[in-house]
């Protein structure tokens, strides 16, 4: 099989004729900054699969925050973090949802097949680790890394690489923009909701939703009511209201209403007395929501900073605060006489394994979730795509066509 050494995005190859070169999106140290500038369109060579690998043509792709944060080099520089671990690559060619087509497969790999159409999650550890071997949860493994951020040649490359594990069916009835924007997003907030029993969702229950209208909290909004619970949703832009309540949000919450928000200060601080008052508001506002006294089981977290001592207070007896990032800061503060004597539950969670991202890929096959897509660009506005999620000017999530060539494409 013979070929080109590289190809115009949407030039498709001979089907398994692997080219020698890509089309990238990468940052680079000296570029570490604003995601508009950090984020350049790269000719990069295309990788070498290892056993287990499988290189997929890459129709579209999702955008994510774990890339604002790659750009600005901030909280952790992924170049370095990987050239300490004996990885050569000078860039860093992100991106961590995917939709395309197997284009080659690994000389172990027997569960896919190159030409099937798919979508891939992120969670991606070492083959070989011990954790993993054991049949132990691989997220909790050592080895674990989120695919396209603490990894290479992920979604924003022509061809990414990614682990057999990975891959997943395409939902035929979604484009490939609408299959490539959700999954990150989708199975994190599935872990988020269903992985950490008892503290799962069941009938009736009340889910705090932060970030609603965003990639992540639209995902949870649908999971929660899917389940049978009953989620409410928290804004800080009344335009997002009526998107929330189409998603499935028994009632909206808009942040701007109170002003409590940041580091609580110390109980003995007179302060306190103050911020007491608009946490007790917030929670009387949630009950407003339900339509009933009645507090969240779940508070789906992830501001982190200026939320957090929030969501510890209105959580229910024994209920659970669970969170995924700190898009607000990393410093948190909270009343813990309220956390220990109702004996509630703060828990992290990180992506999801396989069998977490297949149940939620079922749900989105079944169409009990959408992906939320609300804008999609093209390939050379990855950077543009990113700037507008570092500055919270987006709704649900977003997607870049990358060898599609037009939107709409990809649908059985």
């Amino acid at each position: 099989m013979s070929g080109k050494e590289i190809y115009d995005l949407g030039e498709m190859p001979e089907l398994g004729y692997v080219p020698e070169k890509m089309h990238a999106f990468a940052v680079r140290q000296d570029r570490f900054g604003e995601p508009k500038d950090a984020w350049q369109r790269e000719i990069l060579n295309v990788p070498e699969l290892g056993p287990k690998d499988v290189l997929v043509y890459v129709m579209a792709t999702g955008i994510n925050y774990n890339n604002v944060w790659a750009a600005r080099g901030i909280p952790v520089d992924v170049i370095a973090d990987r050239q300490k671990k004996g990885e050569p690559e000078d860039f860093h060619a992100g991106g961590s949802d995917a939709a395309g087509i197997v284009w080659a497969v690994g000389t172990e790999v027997d569960d896919v097949k190159i030409g099937e159409e798919v979508v891939v999650h992120s969670g991606w550890w070492e083959p070989d680790d011990p954790w993993v071997l054991s049949g132990k949860d691989p997220m909790l493994a050592p080895t674990v890394r989120i695919w396209g951020y603490q990894t290479n040649y992920g979604s924003y490359c022509q061809f990414a690489r990614a682990q057999s594990h990975q891959i997943k069916k395409k939902p035929k009835h979604l484009s490939w923009e609408e299959s490539a924007s959700y999954m990150l997003c989708a199975s994190t907030a599935y872990r988020q909701l269903m992985g950490w029993s008892p503290n799962i969702v069941e009938k009736d229950d009340v889910v705090l939703v932060w970030g609603a209208a965003g990639g992540l909290g639209s995902m949870a909004l649908q999971i929660v009511a899917a389940l049978g619970g009953k989620p409410v949703a928290v804004v800080s832009d009344e335009n997002k209201r009526q998107f929330c309540l189409d998603k499935g949000a028994v009632g909206v919450i808009n942040r701007n209403d109170f002003s409590h928000w940041g580091i609580m200060p110390n109980t003995n601080d007179p302060e306190w007395k103050n911020w007491m008052a608009g946490a007790r508001s917030f929670g009387k506002a949630v009950w407003e929501a339900v339509g009933e006294r009645k507090n969240p089981k779940i508070v789906f977290e992830h501001p982190g900073e200026t939320t957090l001592p929030t969501s510890g207070f209105v959580c229910d007896t024994g209920g659970m605060v669970v969170i995924c990032a700190g898009t607000t800061g990393y410093n948190i503060t909270m009343d813990l006489r309220y956390h220990w004597m109702m004996q509630k539950r703060f828990q992290g969670s990180h992506l999801a394994n396989d069998e977490q991202a297949t149940a939620v890929n079922e749900l989105v096959i079944a169409k009990k979730v959408d992906p939320c897509l609300s804008e999609t660009y093209s390939f050379d506005e990855i950077g543009h795509a990113h700037q507008l999620m570092r500055e919270n000017k987006h709704f649900g999530n977003m997607a870049c066509l990358v060898n599609a060539t037009e939107k709409g494409q990809g649908k059985s």
